[in-house]
């Protein structure tokens, strides 16, 4: 066997158009390596579409959205099925593909995520437990590529807070793509922080923060960071 692919997300020329408006017109971006990158911008810019279409869910009407390793999706609905417990949701996309879920593993990764146990069906869940069965499902699917659409925004601040150090923790060594609207959630949780804006949407801003500790949050309120904070509160109102 061959050295696994390094993961890699890479659009050239991207340009995809929503109601007859262009989103895009000619983007370019890459991310490559293990680590997250936050794509922060305004409400109706672009950002789950371009998403949708590097998961393959919306084809760029021009350009290319590629990726090189293999790609799961976190939504911000949570996309649970109603009707099943929580280890069929977690084991869900072996079924899709037509193979045996591993059902072990699954109880396993509802270990690792603090539901060790979770029994019942999602409408007696809490927000934070779905979430919680929604990253295991997303880590059950062990690709080395993780699109995260707005998946904690629902969230109360402390719950939030939980869930990111899970996600901190569990996504490590992934290659992960995280459309967020907050950035204190992105200063915590990225290792590479880009913010879009316009019409057609462009990078506005493109930076990197300190490095976070291993498999832990940065602590978003440091004054270090401050600056950074200001930088991305700048672009995202000068870019809208």
């Amino acid at each position: 066997m061959g050295a696994p692919v390094a993961p890699r997300i890479r659009l050239h020329g991207f340009g995809i158009a929503y109601g007859g408006a262009p989103l895009f017109d000619g983007l370019d971006f890459e991310a490559a390596g293990a680590g997250v990158t936050a794509l922060l911008g305004a409400s109706g810019v672009g950002k789950s579409t371009l998403l949708r279409a590097i998961a393959g869910l919306a084809p760029p009407g021009a350009g290319t959205a590629a990726t090189e390793g293999g790609v799961s999706l976190m939504a911000q609905d949570d996309a649970l099925l109603p009707w099943a417990g929580a280890i069929d949701n977690v084991a869900i996309g072996a079924r899709l593909r037509g193979a045996r879920p591993d059902r072990a593993r699954a109880a396993a990764l509802l270990a690792s995520v603090g539901l060790p146990q979770l029994a019942g069906l999602p409408g007696a869940w809490s927000g934070g437990m779905k979430k919680r069965v929604a990253l295991a499902r997303l880590l059950y699917e062990d690709r080395p590529v993780a699109l995260l659409d707005e998946p904690f925004a629902a969230l109360d601040a402390l719950t939030r807070g939980t869930i990111h150090a899970l996600a901190a923790r569990l996504l490590e060594g992934r290659l992960a793509l995280l459309v967020t609207h907050d950035p204190l959630e992105a200063l915590a949780l990225a290792d590479r922080i880009v913010v879009l804006g316009g019409s057609p949407a462009r990078i506005a801003l493109d930076e990197t923060p300190p490095q976070r500790p291993y498999a832990a949050l940065r602590d978003a309120l440091d004054p270090g960071l401050r600056r950074l904070h200001a930088r991305i509160l700048l672009a995202l109102g000068t870019s809208s």
